[in-house]
């Protein structure tokens, strides 16, 4: 059969056939990619000048092949898995580990490479072919290329189990997921969930029962609202115990510990004290010290501003609470002292309205941009949606697709990602996905969002966004491609927009009866905002702290340890950073933490807050510089969003504020000071 990702997709944007590649197509348009990949690399080294054009140029115009096949595997990995994909994926991601392996520690091609940077201020090249070439090297660098034969035949076999055991935690977590979720057979247990919300476990279940499916975070939305106790403790704990041995088909302990331990032993091979090392050095923070003095920096005001909150909350209940009963009285004192009932809003916070007079309105209003349905386009799943993004003047700028709705076949969370990644040397405009995990209503039922899935709509259309203004030449610099601790800032800038007033009374309108939200209420939505900060802080910093504990640890002191030991060093980990809470669990436990097991924030979880000195710093700007205005929005767009990797981030960041980032806005907006 012809393999369909051979060449680039004729449909328009070169959106990938959805309809027409089956499952089987993978595996063998895989291994042909990777065979034409290293076919590419092979003819770079064959040529007898060492020119950039024809290395550092023609690596990034190679491989196309394979990334088209990769890029819509993924896609299905991530939010339409089965069987079969989970065992392809099984199968290939060791052989992709050895065949990324033997081109970044190929001697021919580093030597090419090495001899272009060291020639570099004599080659006359522009900015961004002088940042791709410096790129390209510390990448070879950093991969292992000068590392002796024997040490990359160890640096192989890390990479090669690292990479299956990251596949096997992604399956794992997905099946205790979808094993974890409560089941309800007695109606009336369920006193405090809405008539919409009720009729979605209805649906989820499908038999005559109700299902609540556990959420990737620790809190579970049902939490906030169920009145029975017992129900909420058994949702409670059937998020915590996820992975923690319940079931050997979900249990990830030996496999968290293994991939800790490789971590630190690749760290070490290539000159670092620990994976923690090894990460920050290639991010804006760029060092384990920076980023340990701001996270301690933050730790006593937010634990403080929990337990302040707690006092609250069990004054309300009349007895102690447990970690279960606080989403639940949170949202009592948010009705009692706030007036503000999240059951009463979700009326108001419909998706489809969210999206068009939220999410694309400020877009508009900022940038001039006008959103187009395609309806006609090949979809990875009958979920998804699509709309042309068009420039202020009728010009196309790329195609945006939402997957809005949870499934058992997609994982927790919510993302973005480049279907097609921007590049004028390529000659391809961007096609952007954002996937969330939406409740999916019942047939004929509107889906009703709390603020918090509003929050993320803005916020990962932040991500979209980048994507989406990307104006590089290279591939491999385009939009969101940029150190882990920077990627998170525009799209929590974004996040600014939800609660401005003339965006916030677009939106939030009731569903039925289109009367706007009231204003009272609207107002009590903003101040709301405030409130439980310190439960938010704390949870987001001990997650982080354990991302941290996990992999600043050397490769002797991990060998210590064992499947069992994992509950063990989680609680040591926290106590020592002085983030244990009995009452605030980690937003992620390690046992089902994607983000540092299944993706790619390793040591990097701190990347959130760290960004978020820059947004709020950066929202401070728009507000002394009018707000959402387009002018406004072109200035952002051209010194941040359009630069992608092609200028160093804080370069990219002192160019848009003029200045060094203040923490200053951020303490204030987390009130820690």
């Amino acid at each position: 059969m012809a393999n369909p990702f051979s060449a680039p997709s004729s449909l328009p944007f070169q959106l990938p056939d959805f309809d027409a590649i089956g499952d089987d197509d993978f595996g063998p348009a895989i291994i042909d990619g990777m065979a034409a990949h290293r076919a590419e690399v092979d003819a770079i080294i064959a040529q007898p000048e060492v020119t950039f054009d024809n290395t550092i140029g023609a690596l990034e115009a190679g491989g196309q092949q394979l990334d088209r096949a990769l890029i819509v595997f993924y896609s299905r990995v991530s939010a339409h898995s089965n069987d079969t994909i989970d065992a392809i994926n099984a199968e290939i991601s060791p052989k992709l580990s050895a065949h990324s392996d033997a081109i970044t520690l190929d001697d021919r091609l580093f030597a090419r490479v090495a001899d272009l940077h060291d020639r570099r201020a004599e080659l006359g090249l522009g900015p961004e072919a002088l940042r791709l070439l410096e790129r390209t090297y510390d990448s070879f660098v950093r991969a292992g290329a000068q590392l002796s034969p024997a040490d990359k035949d160890t640096l192989k076999a890390l990479n090669a189990e690292l990479s299956s055991l990251g596949t096997a935690f992604g399956e794992k977590l997905l099946k205790g997921a979808n094993a974890g979720a409560v089941k309800v057979a007695d109606r009336d247990r369920l006193e405090g969930l809405s008539d919409g919300e009720i009729a979605a476990a209805a649906a989820t279940a499908g038999d005559g029962t109700w299902n609540f499916p556990l959420v990737l975070p620790t809190g579970q939305p049902a939490l906030s609202s169920l009145a029975d106790r017992d129900l909420r403790q058994a949702v409670f704990e059937a998020s915590i115990s996820r992975g923690t041995g319940v079931d050997e088909a979900t249990d990830t302990r030996a496999n968290i510990v293994r991939q800790a331990q490789l971590r630190a032993e690749r760290a070490a091979l290539l000159g670092f004290a620990s994976h923690a090392d090894y990460v920050i050095a290639d991010s804006t923070a760029g060092s384990v010290d920076a980023v340990a003095t701001m996270l301690a920096k933050l730790v006593p005001a937010a634990m403080a501003n929990a337990d302040a909150e707690a006092a609250e909350l069990e004054a309300i209940a009349g007895h102690e609470i447990e970690a279960w009963d606080w989403a639940f009285y949170a949202q009592k004192v948010r009705l009692e002292k706030l007036a503000v009932d999240d059951a009463a809003l979700r009326p108001y916070l419909e998706l489809d309205r969210v999206i068009t007079d939220g999410v694309f309105a400020a877009a508009n209003q900022l940038f001039g941009l006008e959103f187009i349905p395609r309806d006609d386009l090949p979809k990875l799943h009958p979920d998804v949606r699509y709309w042309e993004v068009r420039e202020a003047d009728g010009s196309v700028l790329g195609l945006f697709g939402g997957d809005y709705f949870a499934r058992p076949s997609k994982r927790g969370g919510a993302w973005m990602n480049a279907v097609v990644s921007q590049s004028r040397m390529l000659g391809r405009g961007p096609v952007v996905m954002n996937t969330c995990n939406f409740t999916k209503p019942a047939p004929g039922e509107p889906a009703l969002l709390t603020m918090d899935e509003v929050r993320t709509l803005f916020h990962e259309f932040g991500h979209a966004l980048h994507g989406l203004f990307s104006d590089v030449w290279f591939p491999s610099l385009a939009g969101t491609a940029v150190p882990r601790d920077y990627v998170e800032f525009p799209s929590q800038v974004n996040e600014m927009w939800l609660e401005d007033p003339a965006i916030l009374a677009r939106y939030a309108v009731h569903h039925e009866t289109g009367e706007p939200m009231p204003t009272e209420l609207l107002e009590k939505v903003r101040a709301a905002r405030a409130y439980g900060e310190g439960f938010a802080t704390t949870e987001y910093l001990a997650a982080t702290l354990l991302d941290q504990a996990w992999h600043q640890l050397d490769a002797e002191a991990l060998a210590a340890l064992g499947p069992d030991d994992v509950e063990a060093f989680e609680a040591d980990a926290l106590a020592k950073a002085g983030i244990a809470h009995a009452k605030i669990p980690p937003r992620y436990r390690s046992t089902y933490f994607n983000h540092i097991f299944g993706g790619g924030y390793s040591a990097a979880y701190y990347s959130y807050i760290w960004s978020e000195v820059l947004d709020a710093d950066a929202g401070e700007w728009f507000m002394e510089n009018g707000g959402l205005t387009r002018e406004n929005g072109q200035f952002f767009r051209e010194q941040v969003l359009s630069k992608g990797n092609s200028v160093d981030a804080m370069e990219g960041y002192l160019s848009f504020r003029g200045k060094d980032p203040d923490i200053a806005p951020l303490l204030r907006r987390r009130r820690l000071g």
